[in-house]
């Protein structure tokens, strides 16, 4: 139908799709657009307003979206009733978390964010103590007994894994995650020409941080149970196969985790081939599920955690673990690349993961995970996805007619960017078309469950285009 209303686009600023949707908002509140006024179609409006027609159609996501239109398959898109629908999720889950984590539109899931349930208070205090009365003092060069507070804490931080015979002198305190993974890496790795194994879909930082080695790296095929003994066996022949990198508890990116009889299988091919093993666990959340590399097998088993994904990323800090007797090799590694971490951060460490709140702050950031983590399966309920309760992110294959790259431009116009499978696999490699969602559990749940909402649409909506 026509209507008296028409944009204004050369007096608005910014993005031309928020210009078309702020002045339909005024429209409706002007009553220029009466509830039940049907909108021009995308490509007529684009046309009046020489502009394309996804700038339109954006715009009128953004107001759906909001309630303030609605939209039918094959109707047009009409202006809303004053009250909108319910959310499209469970009414017990339409709660704001602790802290009343800010509302937005963008919400980014290409890597997890963490809920604030209370930890940056706890840190900020501990910050402070650590100014005032700095154990280490401010003054003197890192050094190892300086650190055994903060070594005893993160063993008993990582206490809910089987690791096996171990103590605190066992212990390496490193950079964060990726910093632990690449000084494994200059521990073990000889030669000119090293070889690094890795899951065919993995982590990025293991393929950078071989590269850091100058080492080749040999993707694995992978079944539904993770690596497989055969294709491990396959792999290391013809090569300098050194290290096998691996998420055996949370597997990033695709949420698979490897059985303890797979496991056993996996330590007798490395056993046989001379095959160190790198167990990267700084996802998991939950108590381990099965035995760790290091405790089925003493000899090749290095272990790697921080505190990024359940505590906080910002104070980058992890831990590397190396197979009894090995311990010195991590310690030149660091001690030879940085001496040790900073001293305030080692205090900081000590009395961090000692504090005696520290369980219910990780519990309960776990907790909310877990909702949004249940709000995104509910959304997404008939694709096919693989997640868990304690994982913080989905892997999703794409359904018939979307291509992962498509697909992950969409979702950026969508403002919701998504990880392609490519993001994981080797350049060279054929990768499935699937896309990893992390959880951003920093945004209010309705935001979150919007933006879910969103990719569902374009889920359900493929172009299916044929190009000449």
């Amino acid at each position: 139908m026509d209507t008296i209303w028409e944009p204004k686009l050369a007096e608005a600023a910014g993005p031309k799709y928020r210009a078309v949707a702020q002045d339909i908002r005024a429209a409706i509140a002007q009553g220029l657009l009466a509830q039940g006024a049907r909108l021009p179609p995308v490509r007529e409006l684009a046309w009046k307003l020489g502009i394309t027609p996804g700038t339109v159609a954006r715009a009128y996501t953004v107001l759906t979206d909001e309630g303030a239109l609605t939209a039918g398959v094959g109707r047009g898109t009409f202006v809303s009733a004053p009250e909108p629908d319910e959310p499209y999720v469970p009414l017990e889950l339409n709660t704001v978390p602790h802290n009343s984590p800010r509302e937005s539109f963008r919400v980014n899931l290409f890597s997890p964010v963490l809920p604030e349930v209370g930890q940056a208070g706890l840190i900020r205090e501990l910050l402070g103590k650590v100014a005032q009365e700095p154990a280490s003092g401010v003054m003197h060069y890192p050094s190892r007994p300086a650190a055994a507070a903060a070594r005893r804490a993160a063993l008993g931080w990582m206490a809910d894994c089987p690791l096996g015979q171990i103590d605190a002198d066992d212990v390496v305190l490193t950079g964060g995650g990726q910093h632990a993974i690449l000084l494994v890496l200059q521990a073990v790795l000889t030669g000119r020409r090293p070889t690094v194994l890795v899951e065919e879909l993995a982590y990025p930082g293991f393929r950078r941080a071989a590269e850091l080695m100058r080492a080749d790296v040999v993707p694995v095929e992978m079944d539904a149970h993770g690596i497989i003994p055969e294709a491990l066996a396959r792999a290391a022949r013809g090569c300098d196969a050194q290290i096998l990198c691996t998420s055996p508890e949370v597997h990033n990116p695709t949420v698979v985790k490897t059985p303890l009889s797979r496991r056993m299988e996996l330590v007798e091919v490395a056993r046989a081939n001379g095959i160190q093993i790198l167990e990267d666990d700084c996802y998991r959340m939950g108590v381990a599920r099965e035995a760790s590399y290091r405790l089925l097998a003493p000899d090749l088993g290095w272990y790697i955690s921080s505190i990024a994904k359940t505590l906080t990323p910002a104070l980058r800090l992890g831990f590397a673990v190396a197979p009894p007797g090995k311990v010195g090799l991590l310690r030149r590694a660091k001690e030879h690349g940085m001496f040790g971490l900073p001293t305030p951060m080692i205090d900081l460490a000590a009395l961090l993961l000692a504090d005696p709140r520290l369980e219910g702050l990780t519990n309960a950031a776990r907790e909310t995970y877990a909702r949004y983590i249940e709000v995104a399966a509910g959304i997404l309920r008939g694709h096919d996805m693989r997640y868990s309760p304690d994982v913080p992110f989905l892997w999703l294959t794409l359904p018939q007619g979307w291509r992962a790259s498509a697909f992950c431009q969409a979702a950026e116009a969508a403002d919701v960017p998504v990880r392609p499978a490519e993001e994981f696999s080797p350049r060279d490699a054929r990768t499935p078309h699937a896309v990893r969602m992390a959880i951003n559990a920093g945004v209010g749940i309705d935001s979150f469950s919007a933006a879910i909402g969103r990719l569902r649409r374009l889920l359900d909506n493929p172009p299916e285009q044929i190009g000449v």
